[in-house]
C-alpha cells in the first residue's frame, strides 16, 4: 500500500539514503524503487538527489549502458552518518505517533 501522507524532505532524504546504503542506483531505477513505498515522481527525485550531492551525502559516477552513460548515485560516509541521524529522528517521531494513534500515553 502506497502512502498518501505528505512526506517531509527529511524523510525523503532518509529513504533515498537508505536505498543507496544498500546499493548504488541510477536515477530512474531509484525512482522506481521509491515508488514501491510512496508516490514520488522523477521531477521530485532529481532535486532531492542534487541537494544530497551538494551537501556531500552522496556522490555520482557515470557508467556506459547501451551506447550512453548512466549516472549512478552512491552514498558517502557523511551520507551514512546523516542517514543514522534521520533513522533516530524517525524512531522518535514514529514512537510519538504510535502513542497518539494507538492509545498510549504521550510523553
Amino acid at each position: 500500500m502506497k502512502m498518501k501522507i505528505q512526506v517531509s524532505a527529511d524523510l525523503l532524504d532518509g529513504m533515498v539514503l537508505a536505498l543507496l546504503d544498500r546499493q548504488d542506483y541510477y536515477g530512474y531505477a531509484l525512482t522506481q524503487d521509491m515508488q514501491k513505498a510512496i508516490s514520488v515522481s522523477e521531477s521530485t527525485m532529481y532535486p532531492v538527489l542534487r541537494r544530497l550531492k551538494k551537501n556531500e551525502f552522496l556522490t555520482t559516477y557515470d557508467q556506459p549502458y547501451e551506447g550512453r552513460n548512466r549516472r549512478y548515485y552512491q552514498i558517502t560516509p557523511a551520507g551514512q552518518e546523516h542517514l543514522a541521524d534521520i533513522i533516530d529522528m524517525w524512531d522518535q517521531f514514529k514512537e510519538s505517533l504510535d502513542q497518539v494513534f494507538k492509545g498510549g500515553q504521550v510523553q
